[in-house]
């Protein structure tokens, strides 16, 4: 869809939707979709676009999602579960809320998980210093482009000292339609003082869905609140998927974020993180695997806007075949910010000779007192590990898919849910040559 169709899309949602909202959002709308009419899709001459050029998506015909609910199978939904034993669970198919597949019952005094057209409604006012105040648009067409179409998502508030001890899981399915649709989903954390709890975005597609997946999550994190998130993007290999996630951590808060892309055609990921108060810290935790043709792109940015900050970032990407993964991460320490700590490392494993991997790591650093390092690699498997495993009885495909997905490990290891882990080395293996061997080792 071009620009113009998307303007089009809008006044047309516009003329039924507007007297649903409050009217601050209503303005929200009106001036993002003027942003985005102005600075229109990005293409490669942009600098933080250079590596992806995403002409596909705008020569693509989506459909807006209309009012009338998808089918799907219960049968369907439980092959792309990850078996977590969630407070709640909301699935949204093809953007839109399934309440009757969805599970919203569990939660503890203190906690608010609804959809963002009833939490728009109910607690406008509590939404209104936050939503699309995080995300700063001024510099994503994409993000100015979602909050233009803000209806469908996930609004989760935590009072003060609120503790979930089971994860809010948000499982985004598309499905295969007539014509590929698009959709916006927006998600809104605001975690109050020393809260605590874990969210899991999942982003799945049924067998040969064509779809435009463009997502947005805001998070504020009050003094001392704790969040581990979660982002599991598995679409279809015919999708599109471009998401942000934005976060404004304050003093002591604390935030581990595991991104992990398997499925999609073009996907970008973007993470702007702002650490604005001291004892502020953050986990950047970050998988791709691409093969085919896919094209795998993730930008991160951690802002050292307060002294006594800490950001630890490693991200590891598996190209093969014909695939591209590109990886760009900057941390900016602002002058005043002293006695910081700021750890970036990107590797990456090229498992073809028509495979291509482009990463680039920045710091741009302002204050003097601090410790900072960045490095990045992009190398095949190493030869004197695959003879040491040949030496011991291993084919060269076995030994090669041990390492492969030993590789890939180092990132699994770190997330906190085990039946996450257990699923996802599960999906990583079944992508691995001679797959039914390798399960005898993992």
């Amino acid at each position: 869809m071009s620009e113009a169709d998307y303007l089009e899309a809008f006044r047309s949602e516009q003329a039924s939707l507007g007297a649903q909202l409050p009217e601050w959002a209503v303005d929200l709308r009106l001036s993002a979709l003027g942003r985005f009419e102005r600075a229109g899709f990005p293409d490669p001459r942009h600098e933080e676009w250079r590596y992806t050029n995403i002409r596909p998506i705008v020569k693509q015909a989506f459909r807006p999602v209309g009012d009338a609910l998808a089918p799907l199978e219960v049968k369907v939904l439980n092959r792309h579960r990850l078996g977590v034993d969630a407070s709640v669970e909301l699935v949204f198919v093809n953007g839109r809320l399934h309440s009757g597949l969805s599970q919203l019952q569990g939660l503890p005094e203190g906690a608010v998980v609804e959809d963002l057209a009833t939490a728009l409604r109910d607690h406008s006012e509590a939404l209104r210093p936050l939503l699309g105040q995080i995300a700063d648009d001024r510099d994503s067409s994409f993000v100015a482009l979602s909050t233009a179409f803000l209806r469908d998502g996930v609004f989760i508030g935590l009072a003060p000292g609120c503790v979930l001890e089971r994860p809010i899981k948000l499982l985004f399915v598309s499905t295969r339609e007539s014509q590929p649709i698009v959709c916006h989903p927006r998600i809104l954390y605001h975690g109050g003082v020393n809260s605590q709890a874990s969210v899991i975005e999942h982003y799945v597609g049924t067998e040969g869905s064509a779809s435009f997946t463009n997502t947005v999550t805001e998070v504020a994190l009050e003094g001392g609140a704790r969040l581990e998130h979660y982002k599991i993007q598995r679409e279809s290999t015919q999708a599109y998927h471009i998401g942000s996630l934005h976060v404004r951590q304050m003093r002591d808060s604390n935030l581990r974020s595991h991104n992990v892309n398997l499925g999609g055609r073009l996907v970008r990921n973007d993470l702007n993180i702002g650490l604005t108060e001291p004892g502020a810290e953050v986990l950047l935790n970050g998988l791709f695997m691409a093969g085919g043709r896919q094209h795998m792109d993730n930008h991160t940015r951690v802002h050292h806007a307060a002294p006594h900050t800490l950001s630890t970032e490693e991200y590891r990407g598996i190209v093969d075949d014909r695939a591209r993964g590109v990886f760009k991460g900057r941390v900016l320490v602002e002058r005043g910010a002293q006695r910081i700590e700021a750890h970036q490392t990107s590797a990456n494993l090229v498992l073809s000779d028509g495979a291509e991997v482009d990463t680039k790591p920045e710091l741009e650093i302002h204050a003097d007192d601090v410790v900072c390092s960045h490095g990045a690699t992009v190398g095949q498997l190493d030869e004197q590990s695959l003879f040491y495993l040949r030496s011991r009885g291993l084919d060269d495909k076995t030994a090669r898919g041990l390492l492969t997905f030993a590789f890939a490990g180092e990132v699994i290891s770190r997330i906190g849910e085990q039946s996450i882990r257990d699923r996802l080395e599960e999906v990583i293996v079944g992508r691995l040559p001679d797959h039914e061997r390798l399960r005898e080792f993992v």
